[in-house]
């Protein structure tokens, strides 16, 4: 199975490239590898190419096309992508000299949202239902996405006669050529409109705020795309609806980190409790948890909770709570727990600095 190339790539161009970029890149190109211009068995790889460039430019010269590429690459484009009436094989000097057009403009399918969701660690474990609220091109209600201001169709542009396109003869050396360009009058569609809707100036969309509930599943993950089919932009002049997707950010915890379905955290003990060991209650995310701490615990010492971290997307049952221990250690010392820890180093063999003078006169004072 071959892979597409990068839209971009096939027309030589930046992602940056303005509309103009685009168009002058495409022309260029129309003109070095048209089959017309090719013969022999050249000729059905020149095809193949021509196609490929067509196929690049009727989406990166379409804004909404292009910006749903530039979002989701080739997964999302949903087949080859909508070139009108263009024909990749049509007339080699309308691509020299014309745009290229044949027929109405149809109406473009709405441009898919995306929207960013914040989730806590605590509603990774137990699920949520989130009320979200977002911007997006709606169906005009007033007009019911006609434009027109009495919800009646649109009457034929009195410039292209209804055909959406204009053309214009061109005298040249090699004699008269016609080309075809989109009606600046409709704008492709064909139709005009008398008496545009007041709520929306014609457009038959306007700007609208949508509140919904997104429900987030138990053991969601970092990233994780939640589709709505027909919650994006409204289409063009009855045309579909773009979809919304919901894409899911873990947001920091003070406490715990992530990794995959278990949870990291780390807790402060004693030199005593590591020494002597010690039971512990850890705090987990959804209560706490016992912990047997043995004699002679060391610092870094992992400890793991079976079944206490979070639940398994696609499987059952739920991660572990990994703990760290850090034995800490006391700034300072009262002086009975001085004494104590330098006769317990004695006892040890342990070699104990003498004190300074200073030091020396606060124990005798009763200071330290």
């Amino acid at each position: 199975m071959s892979v597409k190339r990068d839209y971009y790539e096939v027309l030589g161009i930046a992602r940056d490239a303005s509309e103009a970029d685009i168009k002058r890149a495409y022309r260029n190109l129309a003109r070095r590898h048209h089959p017309d211009v090719v013969s022999g068995a050249d000729k059905a790889a020149a095809e193949a190419h021509f196609k490929e460039i067509n196929e690049a430019y009727g989406v990166l010269s379409d804004p909404s096309r292009r910006a749903q590429y530039d979002r989701f690459g080739h997964a999302d484009t949903q087949g080859i992508p909508n070139f009108g009436d263009f024909s990749p094989f049509g007339d080699l000097f309308e691509a020299f000299f014309g745009s290229g057009v044949r027929g109405r403009r149809q109406p473009q399918r709405g441009a898919d949202l995306r929207y960013d969701l914040g989730v806590s660690l605590e509603e990774v474990l137990a699920g949520a239902e989130e009320q979200i609220t977002f911007s997006h091109l709606a169906r005009c209600e007033v007009c019911a996405g006609t434009g027109s201001a009495d919800k009646s169709a649109p009457s034929t542009c009195p410039q292209c006669h209804g055909s959406g396109q204009v053309r214009s003869a061109r005298n040249t050396v090699l004699g008269q050529f016609v080309t075809t360009s989109v009606c600046p009058r409709c704008g492709g569609s064909g139709g005009v409109i008398s008496d545009p809707c007041h709520s929306c100036h014609g457009r038959g969309r306007r700007e609208m705020k949508k509140t919904m509930t997104v429900k987030v599943p138990p053991g969601v993950e970092e990233g994780t795309r939640l589709r709505y089919a027909g919650l994006g932009e409204a289409g063009e002049r009855g045309a579909p609806n773009g979809d919304l997707y919901v894409y899911i950010a873990l947001e920091p915890h003070d406490v715990f980190e992530r990794d995959g379905a278990n949870l990291h955290c780390r807790i402060d003990v004693s030199f005593t409790q590591a020494a002597l060991g010690a039971k512990l209650e850890v705090e987990g995310l959804d209560g706490s948890a016992s912990l047997d701490l043995p004699a002679g615990t060391q610092n870094g010492t992992r400890f793991r909770i079976p079944g206490r971290g979070l639940p398994r997307l696609r499987h059952s049952g739920r991660g572990d709570l990994i703990v760290d221990i850090n034995v800490a250690v006391p700034e300072r010392l009262t002086r009975k727990q001085r004494e104590l820890l330098e006769a317990y180093a004695q006892a040890g063999g342990e070699d104990i600095p003498e004190p300074s003078l200073f030091k020396k006169v606060k124990r005798a004072l009763g200071n330290e």
